[in-house]
Formats: C-alpha cells, sequence, structure tokens
C-alpha cells in the first residue's frame, strides 16, 4: 500500500488505474500528490507553490533530491 509523503497516512491507490503524471490527493493532510512511476509505485508531493510557471510541470517537493 502507497504512504502519503507528506502525513504517512496509507493511499487507497489502485495501482493498475493509474498512470504516471496522475495526480492524487490525501484525504487525510490534503496534500496533493502526484505519480512519478506506476511501476514500481513512486509517489512525489507537489509544493504548494503548484507548478512551475516556466514550463507549466509540477514542482515536486523532493525535487532538490533527484536521481542520478
Amino acid at each position: 500500500m502507497a504512504l502519503c509523503p507528506e502525513c504517512d497516512t496509507p493511499l487507497d491507490i489502485d495501482q493498475e488505474e493509474i498512470e504516471e503524471g496522475d495526480t492524487v490527493t490525501c484525504d487525510e493532510c490534503g496534500a496533493d500528490i502526484e505519480v512519478v512511476s506506476s511501476d514500481p509505485l513512486e509517489l512525489a508531493a507537489i509544493d504548494a507553490e503548484g507548478y512551475d510557471d516556466e514550463d507549466d510541470t509540477p514542482v515536486r517537493a523532493d525535487a532538490d533530491e533527484e536521481d542520478e
């Protein structure tokens, strides 16, 4: 089961119906969450600023921890 990256509440997400780039909202804390990867399921919170003005892509809370 996936957990909210903000409050660690279990999220009821059907992995077969979700795609990369989809967004969901945590029922507990209200955080907007982006599906970074669907297999394996990886989630990232979208910052309060919402979207980057330059290219309209989500600004993730973990953007400073990019994978290499």
